[in-house]
Order: structure tokens, then sequence, then C-alpha cells
């Protein structure tokens, strides 16, 4: 599933126009599953090890996963200050991320948002799994 969603938002990001290479990107969510801080078997992992393959720089965050469990683990440290990003990707339909404020998250109008558990209202977004 990781490439498959790595292939999707950077042909997305390919016809908005923006640079693959260096993109801020922001994943939002990492557990296993919602609402919960269980990250064992995280499929979120193959997304991140994925989209950084294709040389963007990526972040992410999840207000439910201990960091650092997910630091000792997976060596990657979740941001708790979130910029402005050209690419957003909700992972994890945690309860917070259905009323999040794209506009504030996101670089320009241009920046690409991909849902993949379909929580947000799809005139806000750009594709969904």
């Amino acid at each position: 599933m990781g490439l498959f969603v790595a292939n999707k938002v950077v042909k997305l990001l390919i016809q908005k126009g923006i640079k693959i290479i260096g993109s801020k990107t922001l994943i939002l969510g990492f557990t296993f599953k919602e609402n919960c801080p269980d990250i064992r078997n995280t499929k979120v992992i193959e997304i991140y090890k994925e989209i950084a393959q294709f040389g963007l720089d990526v972040d992410v965050y999840d207000p439910h996963a201990d960091s650092k469990e997910v630091r000792n683990e997976y060596g990657i440290n979740l941001v708790t200050t979130l910029s402005n990003y050209d690419l957003l990707i909700i992972a994890v339909a945690h309860k917070e991320f259905s009323h999040i404020n794209l506009k504030k998250l996101k670089k320009s109008e241009n920046s690409v948002v991909y849902d993949l558990k379909g929580i947000l209202d799809r005139n806000q977004i750009d594709g969904r799994l």
C-alpha cells in the first residue's frame, strides 16, 4: 500500500506543478488505528518510507502516539509544531483530524491533500484511497 499511495501523491504533486524533491509533506496520524495509541503493526511506516524515497521532506504528526516509542521503534521524530506543507496525507482517522483547518496547514492553494480514510469532504481534498 505504501508504494501505491506514494505514487498517487507524487502524481498529484506533478499535476499541480509542485517540485517533488524537498517538498514539505505532513502525514497526519501514525498509529495502527484511529483514536488509539498503539503503533504496533502500523502501515503508515510503509507510506513514510516510500514518500521519503521520492525525496520529499516528511513530517509526521500524531496526537495519540507516544513520541519516544515511535522514535525507538521506527527512528521517526514526531512533530509537535505544524507549519505549511505542499502535501498533506491523512493516514489515520483520529477525531482531531476530521475538523482540521487545512488552510492553516497548506503552503498554498496548490497544496495537495490526500485522504486515506475518507474523513474529509470531497471538495476539500485532491484524492482519496
